[in-house]
């Protein structure tokens, strides 16, 4: 696998390495000990899969408040989507910045999100289906989101979401916070 990071530190593009012949070819989508060694997490006890009928079906931004974040592997498996994370970690220096990676079945890319990004994704085709490794359990009580189009991000997204759940639609805007860094 190759391990790009993106303009957000710890969200990394994994790019599949792919042994080719004549009937095709054969990649490790995931090596526990290649992602260790990058320092990312390398332990997903839960797995989980999206589909989505329609062009322009938004999901998102969620994540999962502490003490249980969610790290995640996203990828494509059918389709393609435009797929965000959005950085919430106040202490970091790309706090409230986002980047997106076109996934696709066709690209065979991965997105790590790290713990403390939200995650988010427009489909760009009819009949997209989405993979995730989750780092962590699903627990409904620290579910969280921001809305995908507060302008406290204003994200570029590709194409207006045709499809958006009330939830997803209706989160409040974000209040941006900083730590205070005076210690006396």
């Amino acid at each position: 696998m190759i391990f790009t990071e993106t303009e957000l530190p710890g969200v990394v593009v994994v790019e599949l390495e792919k042994l080719q012949d004549e009937r095709g070819f054969f990649a490790r989508s995931f090596c526990s000990e290649e992602f260790a060694g990058h320092g990312l997490v390398s332990h997903f006890p839960q797995a989980n899969i999206s589909y989505n009928r329609e062009k322009g079906t938004l999901r998102g931004l969620h994540y999962q408040a502490d003490p249980k974040p969610e790290p995640k592997l996203v990828r494509c498996t059918r389709g393609a989507i435009f797929d965000v994370a959005v950085d919430l970690r106040s202490d970091s220096p790309s706090y409230c910045r986002w980047t997106a990676r076109e996934l696709s079945a066709d690209n065979h890319l991965g997105l790590y999100i790290p713990a403390g990004c939200a995650h988010g994704f427009v489909t760009l085709e009819d009949d997209s289906e989405v993979s995730y490794l989750m780092g962590e359990s699903y627990h409904p009580g620290l579910a969280r989101g921001v809305r995908w189009n507060d302008p406290a991000f204003a994200i570029d997204w590709p194409l207006a979401p045709a499809v958006v759940s009330e939830r997803d639609a209706g989160y409040p805007d974000f209040k941006i916070e900083r730590p205070n860094r005076n210690s006396n």
